[in-house]
């Protein structure tokens, strides 16, 4: 269609319009008009030709203007579909786009839980180095507890036999009484 095409004229026809007022423009005027029923217009009730009877339709030939109507007809189908396309394409774009930004803060929460992962395995393995050490320190302890227990135990006794005190102060290589 080319600009300044007319494809089509819409119009109302008013109810009252007399068949001859298509062909007379002055009859369309705001002046009152007379209106003519059957008993005043002998030909009220003539029919004629379905040709001639029908002053309303267009004179155009009905193929041309079927063929323009069909045409727009297209057109107005191709737009609506043009538009539906377009549509769709965006809200698919716009799909992707809330799918990338959901695929980004996954992979985010990824990394920061890997991170989080490998400090918890740092501190893990100090815990268990730290403990490791306090287990070989209480093994350690146990050890020095228990001499010192038999080093007590061996004062009380040489406390009670002070016979056993004189004989340590002898020295080993020392001739003994006789």
């Amino acid at each position: 269609m080319q600009p300044g095409e007319v494809t089509s004229l819409q119009y109302l026809i008013p109810s009252n319009l007399s068949p001859y007022a298509t062909h007379f423009p002055m009859a369309q005027n705001n002046l009152p008009t007379i209106q003519l029923n059957e008993f005043s217009n002998p030909l009220y009730n003539f029919q004629g030709p379905s040709q001639v009877h029908d002053f309303r339709q267009p004179c155009l030939s009905s193929n041309s203007t079927s063929d323009e109507a069909d045409e727009q007809q297209q057109s107005l189908i191709n737009e609506r579909k043009q538009r539906r396309m377009i549509s769709n394409r965006e809200s698919a774009r716009r799909s992707r786009m809330r799918k990338q930004k959901h695929l980004d803060e996954l992979w985010s929460q990824v990394l920061w839980l890997r991170n989080e992962n490998h400090q918890l395995i740092d501190k893990l393995n100090q815990v268990s180095d730290c403990h490791d050490k306090v287990v070989q320190e209480n093994v350690q302890l146990k050890e020095q507890t228990s001499e010192l227990r038999r080093m007590l135990t061996e004062l009380q006794v040489n406390d009670h036999y002070p016979s056993f005190r004189e004989l340590e102060k002898i020295p080993p290589n020392s001739p003994s009484e006789s």
